[in-house]
């Protein structure tokens, strides 16, 4: 199936997906440790970011401030897909809902606030619906 590169056609197909579990968001002073199973991996200067399942990262002692829920977007985007992101982003925050988004080569995740995660999936599909 080919990427989705449409912004209607994305917004009209996002069929948002609340997967299962709490994530956190961990830093690390250099690399991913053997066994640690992150399902986001960002390298910065300051050190590499882990967004990882809360019970692996408290088995594991690992800090954390921010608990989230990972919603992924079910629809193909294109990587060069314009305004999928801000599009999102804005619906959410019009709800009051911060949302960290990453993208992956098929679909695009977003990390909501654990507590706001099925009121960020009822605002997406809103949003999805009123693009059909």
């Amino acid at each position: 199936m080919a990427a989705e590169r449409d912004l209607s056609a994305l917004l009209g197909g996002l069929r948002p997906v609340l997967n299962p579990g709490r994530y956190v968001y961990c830093t690390l002073p250099t690399r991913v440790p053997p066994g640690l199973r992150p399902v986001v991996t960002v390298a910065e200067a300051e050190g590499v970011t882990v967004v990882v399942q809360q019970p692996e990262a408290d088995e594991l002692g690992l800090r954390y401030e921010y608990v989230a829920a990972w919603i992924t977007l079910r629809i193909h985007s294109a990587l060069e897909a314009v305004g999928l992101t801000a599009a999102v982003a804005t619906e959410l925050a019009d709800h009051g809902i911060s949302c960290n988004v990453a993208a992956g080569f098929h679909h695009d995740h977003l990390f909501v606030p654990a507590g706001d995660a099925e009121r960020a999936v009822r605002v997406l599909e809103e949003l999805s619906a009123r693009q059909g």
